[in-house]
């Protein structure tokens, strides 16, 4: 595995090697599995193929998680049916195949690595093993995405390899896939195949580990309201004792570090590249440009709160070497050339890709290789605060805590909260916050606040409605609020081509009288 996967993973972000070879040669209908899973290097390249197409998945991650939050927004004709809640079954955002593509790779390596073990006598039972942890991993990460976003779709659990297999297949609803996932994962740990660490640090950063395991799982659990086994799960890495595990850094001059160069301490998983080794490149230098035409820049909402964020790292250590907290030359950068600027500059944007270990607007990377982290131990500690909120105001002063350790890290002043002066709603809003300002463009934002909106049957749908239309700039309120008044619009519509090839495939509610279904 350790030359396969750079191999592999050299490829271009839009192709595949082995992987594509043996799906597309093949002629129709020929049993594919007798000719191609002969060797361990075969189920090492489908399981390097399904973090390929991870990686290819990465545009629509950042997308998806972004538009509808309100903290960046787009001009792209592609981004805004999304941004702007106008969406119909053509668009071609609306398009999930990169993630069945992971999950069919999953599917094949769960359903003929066991075999290959009985065929090669080099693939050793604990290989073996591991690479089925790595695989239910990929499939349940995969469904993750689609059912926070279509909320109900097909559950494929068979592998795809001729065209003998079927996809028609009519959907699962939410709980049936957030079952499935809990599964997977509950079975990957089970296993006792999860490893703690890999041979190489990107490896241990950029594949899936025990750690990882228990960072979505307690993401599920958080979506499920499964508080306590969120806690469970979060404590799994936050108490841990492992040598190697991943840890919160808490020293405020080294936040950057888990953007440049990246696989940090505090990093549990992120999706790698490398230019000068491999050179591979990803496309965040038209995403995330220094200037006017930059695909995602910040709302004038996120500006005025990282204004006022910068204001009081100012004043609180205006010493910083180079960085303020986690805001100028660490999140963002803004268009003035005198950095103490920050509030007369008319857009600010996302520096978190394109910095490097000097904080200078000049310095930035020379290829557009950044990381982009999937999870990271700081999102831990905030699952864990937002359980322990919905667990009652007995636990509020720990949930505080852990927001607090947050803070001094960005250099700022601790929350002052007396527990017993406030409600469960202002206790969220202040996860909400913190959630917003230390993961913005890592493709959280908008399941934070669905996450919000749907709490105990929409206990807080007009509180999560305001959330999302005052930070919207690109369309008109009253529209975002209308739409919004229905919960099947807060998600998205099948794809118009799967609906026309599976006569089982129902379109999602919100859309389903639309001319294209």
């Amino acid at each position: 595995m350790k030359r396969i996967f750079p191999i592999l993973l050299i490829a271009s972000f839009f192709s595949l090697t082995a992987c594509s070879d043996w799906l597309e040669v093949l002629p129709n209908n020929e049993q594919v599995t007798g000719k191609y899973w002969k060797s361990k290097e075969d189920v090492e390249a489908v399981l390097a193929s399904g973090y390929l197409y991870m990686r290819e998945s990465v545009p629509t991650l950042i997308r998806w998680g972004e538009l509808r939050g309100g903290t960046l927004y787009s001009n792209n004709n592609d981004d805004t049916p999304l941004q702007d809640f106008n969406m119909v079954p053509t668009e071609p955002i609306c398009d999930y195949s990169v993630f069945y593509k992971i999950i069919n790779m999953a599917n094949s390596v769960l359903k003929y690595a066991p075999a290959v073990k009985d065929i090669d006598d080099t693939y050793h039972e604990a290989v073996m093993r591991s690479h089925l942890v790595e695989a239910y991993f990929l499939r349940a990460f995969s469904y993750f995405q689609l059912v926070r976003n279509y909320q109900e779709v097909p559950l494929v659990l068979e592998a795809y390899v001729t065209d003998e297999a079927s996809y028609v297949l009519a959907k699962s609803d939410e709980a049936t896939i957030v079952d499935q996932i809990k599964d997977d994962l509950l079975n990957a740990l089970a296993s006792g195949a999860a490893k703690e660490t890999f041979e190489e640090t990107w490896q241990t950063k950029g594949r899936a580990t025990k750690w990882a395991l228990y960072a979505l799982m307690a993401d599920v659990c958080l979506w499920d309201e499964d508080y306590d086994r969120c806690i469970a799960y979060s404590d799994s890495i936050l108490t841990a004792t492992a040598a190697f595990r991943p840890v919160f850094m808490q020293d405020p001059l080294r936040w950057f570090e888990m953007f440049y160069p990246g696989n940090s301490n505090e990093s549990i998983l992120e999706l790698n590249w490398d230019n000068q080794t491999y050179g591979q490149r990803n496309n965040f230098g038209s995403y995330f440009a220094l200037d006017a035409a930059a695909r995602l820049k910040f709302t004038e909402t996120a500006m005025q709160d990282f204004k006022e964020e910068t204001a009081l790292v100012m004043a609180t250590d205006p010493t910083l070497d180079g960085r303020w907290g986690r805001t100028l030359m660490a999140t963002y950068v803004h268009t003035s050339a005198t950095p103490a600027d920050y509030d007369k500059s008319a857009y600010y944007f996302v520096w978190k890709y394109k910095g490097t270990d000097v904080a200078d607007r000049d310095n930035m990377r020379n290829a557009e290789d950044a990381n982009f982290i999937l999870y990271r131990v700081a999102e831990i500690m905030l699952m864990k605060a937002e359980a322990l909120v919905m667990k009652g105001e007995g636990y509020w002063d720990e949930a505080l805590a852990i927001i607090n350790q947050l803070r001094t890290r960005a250099s700022l002043p601790a929350l002052v909260v007396t527990t017993s002066e406030v409600d469960e709603l202002d206790m969220l809003m202040h996860v909400l916050h913190e959630r917003q300002m230390e993961f913005v463009a890592e493709g959280k934002r908008w399941y934070d606040l669905l996450r919000f909106g749907r709490l105990q049957e929409y206990k807080y749908k007009e509180q999560f409605i305001n959330l999302v239309v005052t930070s919207n700039q690109t369309t008109n309120p009253q529209w975002i609020r209308s739409v919004l008044k229905n919960e099947h619009a807060w998600f998205m519509p099948i794809p118009y081509s799967e609906t026309q090839v599976n006569p089982l495939l129902k379109q999602n509610p919100y859309y389903a009288n639309e001319s294209t279904n």
